[in-house]
């Protein structure tokens, strides 16, 4: 396994790893991409995790609307991005919130992005400064580390595979 460095997450770019990105030079980094912020929802409603997903309810959330800025104050919400990303085969990604939204107090915790995984994905975005924060549309919020694997491998084939591009 390596982490793929800047050159090759642009080479891939242009094979179409990412699209819908705001700004190629500012949000490609050394070790990484930078994904920013399309739509924030707030969860309505408690989820139900089983072991088999047959019984999987995912919490119900809405939108809350913004054209410019939004003041969020302390909890936790989903945050959409911009960014469609299509992993291959021989590629899975990990997420790391940028430190300038960790100084602010807020974190984002994500899942691992599996071999194969295409889409907009959702974070959890959670504000523990106790003063809220403000957040501008397309703000650079979380950084993706691209991982190639050892060998390629059966792609993601579950429910959340083209989620939130159509």
């Amino acid at each position: 396994m390596c982490v793929l460095t800047a050159e090759e997450i642009r080479r891939r770019i242009e094979s179409g790893l990412i699209s819908n990105y705001i700004e190629l030079e500012t949000q490609l980094q050394p070790n990484g991409f930078d994904c920013t912020l399309r739509s924030i929802r707030r969860l309505k409603s408690a989820g139900k995790i089983d072991f088999s997903n047959i019984e999987r309810v995912i919490s119900e959330s809405e939108e809350i609307s913004f054209e410019d800025w939004v003041y969020l104050s302390p909890g936790v919400y989903k945050a959409i991005l911009n960014e469609v990303v299509r992993l291959g085969n021989d590629l899975m990604a990990i997420a790391k919130p940028r430190s300038s939204l960790l100084r602010c107090g807020v974190s984002i915790e994500t899942a691992v992005w599996d071999a194969g995984y295409e889409g907009r994905s959702e974070v959890l975005l959670v504000v523990h400064n106790p003063h809220g924060v403000w957040l501008k549309k397309n703000a650079r919020i979380l950084q993706l580390i691209f991982i190639k694997l050892c060998s390629t491998t059966h792609g993601y084939s579950g429910a959340y595979k083209f989620e939130n591009i159509f």
